[in-house]
């Protein structure tokens, strides 16, 4: 650890300019940056917290598993949510529990299932083997007919994707658009429906409602053979975890 080292950890914090400069030379300077980014977290604001996320992401040292598990109990969302994430990204030993506590406590909180923090601790838990998505028969088959490496279902099976993953008692929380085409990946504006669940609701109800939301949404959907579609959904165990 060099006073350099230090200096740099410091400035993550400073979103003027310095933190991106900072981010980039603790990635290069890579494992032996480490100690000096543990050691100078607590001291960190939000958005400083949320740079040395993504240093230790980029680094992959797995020294930072402590320091990432104890950032799920932040009391900035965002930050709980990327702590989550990178512990999924970097497979951390022994995450699994802390994470799954973050969700419930998540779900505590009444955040609603489709937001970002509880949408990427639900990723965090499916990367780290302790989350296994129900993907229906029929769903698994319509995204093989899909281009290698698209980012999703082709748009034109959306209709059929929608029933089958309500039929076997899936709530579709938003779907995203994307355009393959020239060897990338766009965005696509979709039907931009604002639609919300009342999640005090019974699951049977929940299971109803995104069906008829999903299928208005099908009905103005971009088509074409170069667009995609990409639903996220949730089983009635996301939302009634096991303790």
């Amino acid at each position: 650890m060099t006073p350099r080292t230090e200096e740099l950890v410091q400035q993550l914090d400073d979103s003027t300019g310095p933190s991106y400069d900072a981010r980039a030379a603790l990635i290069g300077i890579g494992a032996d940056a480490i100690p000096a980014l543990i050691d100078g977290l607590p001291s960190l604001g939000g958005f400083g917290q949320l740079t040395a996320i993504e240093v230790f992401e980029e680094v992959a040292d797995p020294r930072c598993g402590p320091v990432l598990i104890a950032l799920l109990g932040s009391d900035d969302s965002t930050v709980r949510e990327w702590a989550a994430m990178a512990l999924g990204s970097l497979k951390i030993d022994g995450a699994v529990e802390p994470v799954r506590r973050a969700y419930r406590a998540c779900l505590e909180r009444a955040t609603p299932p489709h937001w970002t923090e509880p949408e990427g601790i639900r990723w965090a838990l499916t990367e780290l083997g302790a989350r296994t998505p129900l993907v229906p028969p029929r769903t698994a088959r319509l995204r093989a007919t899909a281009a290698a490496g698209a980012p999703g279902w082709p748009s034109a099976h959306f209709t059929e994707i929608v029933d089958d993953l309500a039929d076997h008692a899936q709530v579709i929380l938003h779907s995203q658009f994307w355009r393959v085409e020239a060897g990338g990946t766009y965005g696509v504006s979709g039907p931009g429906l604002d639609w919300e669940l009342d999640w005090t609701a019974p699951w049977e109800h929940l299971v109803e409602e995104s069906r008829t939301w999903s299928l208005l949404e099908a009905s103005e959907a971009p088509l074409g053979d170069d667009i995609f579609v990409a639903p996220t959904w949730i089983d009635r165990t996301d939302l009634y975890p096991e303790r």
